[in-house]
């Protein structure tokens, strides 16, 4: 091993000897590279590999290679690259197959060699590390397509682009992205020969020994990729992504009709389908030339466009009454009231549109659960406040086993200081299961602080302690424990902790909050911070390393601590701690002994 080291840093003399004579690295700098390089070999060469000492080499030899740019660039030197860069971009090379190699799984590895080419423009190695990671990762389509696009854009290379994505179609014959982005070299190609003969054409060649096909200018190579890939892959997802794909070049119309025509026929009763024909109407408006028009005129065409894309949702409802179709046509909706305009006229239309739009989806029992709170929000922000308490009322009606929307309905009633949320809150607990009702329960008893008196509220929260389950129950005893300290003192919030504590479950917030209460008291006793820790440590003290540090900080930091508990606390806390969480507390308590805790 040692002469094959010894032999590896020999063969790196050269180029280390052009480095000095050139003057872009100094006898001691070469010396420090020797070391260096001696170090990483070894760690390369030995009997078990690890794959982070190919890593720190090869990222050692790129390092070095940006150096000696920057001093090159420094100095304005440029000559000698052959014996230089060259001979560690071999190396780098070499690195890169020994540890892909090895480690074959490892796609970050393999794009990195990758990237590595690219970046000092590598293009004969990179066709080999291309074909032999597609040989290994074939199974993945987006290391096709990264090295179809390789080829056609960086080495303008389309017969060959076309062979790796007919060599990966075998491998995923059913993979949308594969054909799409297929599509989209296919039609690349054609613009690309369209521009070629349009300059031959301008500089007036003969056109003789070149073969334009005007098939291929018109993208037929693309409609043939778009026929069989529709064979293959269902949905109107994949027709609407290679129609975007189409539409980016100016001379495929009659592909594009081909694609919407499909679209129609075979997907009619499809949402996106008709969502999409809707939205079209407004690119064929944009369209439209707009030199010489007034503002008003702007607006009035804005407006008869929105108009025809309303009255094809309209019919789409009709021909499609599903919720998924209604959701389509609301979130258009509401994408153009929430355009920014300076016309009043037109903010003013797309706002009774849109409530309109709202209104005949929820008559039509077909407004999703999700969009109620978007059309309450917009009643209000439009001061309909009537109107928004009639439809929050009625989205619980439809949806009453749902939390969201009696909280929903009790937000708009609350902020609109009705007299009714109390008999609201008592509905929805009624309708709703126990389990999930927490938000209600939190909501309740906040209102209930700010409106009604301190036996109304501690009567909500005792009875809320009962009614949620035992894991919804702990953030209620943390906010009944501050509550009831706000609002009865010291004394008061001392005995409901103690009454609490009776009944599991607790939080570890629930403790500390007592622990910090205690602390803010004028006369902080130390034997009622233990009874707080204890009780603390009793739930917690096999999972938390903190509460144990706490608690030693305590008893060292407080007047009437005691320092000498702190090795019993120790103790107790290495006995108790599981797993990994030992040598957690063995290493803070350390730093809390030295003061850096």
């Amino acid at each position: 091993m040692a002469e094959r080291i010894e032999q590896r840093l020999e063969d790196r003399i050269p180029e280390l000897e052009q480095l000095e004579r050139v003057g872009l690295f100094t006898r001691k700098e070469i010396r420090a590279v020797l070391r260096k390089a001696s170090a990483l070999e070894y760690k390369i060469q030995r009997r078990a590999l690890r794959k982070e000492d190919f890593i720190n080499y090869i990222q050692y030899e790129v390092n070095l290679l940006e150096l000696i740019k920057k001093r090159r660039a420094r100095i304005g030197y440029s000559f000698k690259k052959d014996e230089i860069e060259h001979s560690i971009l071999h190396r780098v090379h070499s690195l890169f197959n020994r540890a892909t190699g090895k480690w074959k799984d490892d796609v970050q590895l393999w794009l990195s060699h990758v990237a590595f080419c690219k970046q000092w423009n590598a293009k004969h190695q990179l066709s080999k590390v291309f074909s032999t990671m597609l040989a290994i990762h074939s199974n993945k389509p987006a290391l096709w397509i990264m090295a179809a696009k390789w080829e056609m854009e960086t080495r303008l290379s389309s017969e060959s682009a076309r062979h790796l994505f007919l060599r990966a179609l075998r491998f995923h014959p059913e993979c949308p992205r594969l054909y799409q982005e297929y599509f989209r070299m296919e039609l690349m190609h054609a613009e690309k020969q369209r521009k070629e003969k349009k300059e031959f054409e301008q500089a007036k060649m003969d056109l003789g020994e070149f073969n334009y096909s005007e098939e291929i200018l018109d993208g037929e190579m693309a409609r043939i990729v778009y026929r069989d890939a529709s064979q293959k892959i269902k949905g109107v997802e994949f027709q609407l992504a290679v129609l975007s794909i189409a539409k980016l070049f100016d001379f495929t119309q009659d592909l594009q009709k081909e694609i919407l025509e499909s679209l129609q026929s075979r997907y009619a009763d499809d949402p996106l389908t008709w969502d999409y024909m809707a939205r079209r109407e407004l690119e064929l408006g944009s369209l439209q030339p707009t030199e010489h028009t007034t503002k008003q005129k702007k607006v009035s065409e804005m407006a008869q466009t929105e108009e025809r894309c309303c009255a094809v949702f309209d019919e789409a409802v009709r021909a499609v009454p599903t919720e998924d179709m209604w959701k389509c046509y609301i979130t258009f909706c509401l994408q153009r009231y929430n355009r920014k305009t300076n016309s009043e006229e037109l903010k003013r239309k797309r706002l009774e549109r849109t409530l309109s739009v709202f209104s005949k989806a929820h008559e039509s029992s077909l407004l999703p659960e999700a969009l109620y709170k978007q059309w309450l929000q917009l009643l209000l922000d439009s001061s309909l406040s009537e109107k928004a308490v009639e439809v929050a009322e009625a989205a619980t009606r439809h949806f009453s086993q749902s939390v969201e929307m009696w909280q929903m309905r009790l937000q708009v009633l609350i902020q609109l200081k009705r007299d009714d949320v109390t008999q609201c809150f008592e509905e929805a607990i009624k309708h709703v299961k126990s389990k999930g009702t927490l938000p209600l329960w939190t909501l309740w008893v906040e209102w209930s602080e700010g409106t009604n008196s301190k036996d109304d509220t501690e009567a909500l929260y005792q009875r809320s302690l009962h009614a949620t389950t035992p894991a919804e129950s702990v953030t209620m005893k943390e906010m009944y424990l501050d509550w009831t300290y706000r609002n009865g003192g010291y004394k008061k919030v001392k005995r409901l902790f103690t009454s609490l504590c009776e009944n599991r479950p607790f939080s570890l917030d629930f403790f500390r909050k007592m622990i910090q209460i205690e602390k803010e008291q004028e006369c902080c006793k130390m034997l009622h911070l233990r009874e707080y820790y204890e009780r603390a440590l009793r739930e917690f003290g096999s999972t938390n390393t903190d509460l144990w540090l706490d608690y030693i900080q305590e008893e060292l930091s407080h007047p009437k601590g005691k320092p000498e508990n702190c090795g019993s606390i120790h103790w107790r806390a290495m006995k108790m701690l599981q797993g990994d969480l030992v040598e957690d507390f063995v290493s803070k308590y350390t730093l809390l002994q030295t003061g850096h805790l």
